[in-house]
């Protein structure tokens, strides 16, 4: 792994779950008062037992969405900061 770190985006107290056909649905607020939505997939079918379980599980947590920005980005954004006209 690079040494680059992960950044968070958003941390999303989760206020709703809502089962979908292969998953769920989960909507909440973040500190930033912004409703955020995340649907939430599986590559499987889940029996009424586990989707119960799951869906009680997800209605009590919390989303840290975090990202690594891709290696060049950084060193793009500053050329193009350079490139910009200066006023």
């Amino acid at each position: 792994m690079d040494g680059r770190a992960y950044e968070p985006l958003a941390e999303i107290e989760v206020d709703q779950v809502k089962p979908e056909r292969q998953g769920f649905m989960l909507t909440g607020q973040g500190p930033d008062n912004a409703e955020y939505q995340l649907d939430l997939r599986f590559g499987m079918p889940l029996d009424p037992r586990t989707r119960t379980v799951l869906g009680e599980l997800l209605s009590h947590s919390d989303l840290i969405i975090s990202r690594r920005a891709p290696g060049g980005l950084a060193q793009a954004l500053r050329q193009r900061r350079n490139r910009a006209p200066q006023r």
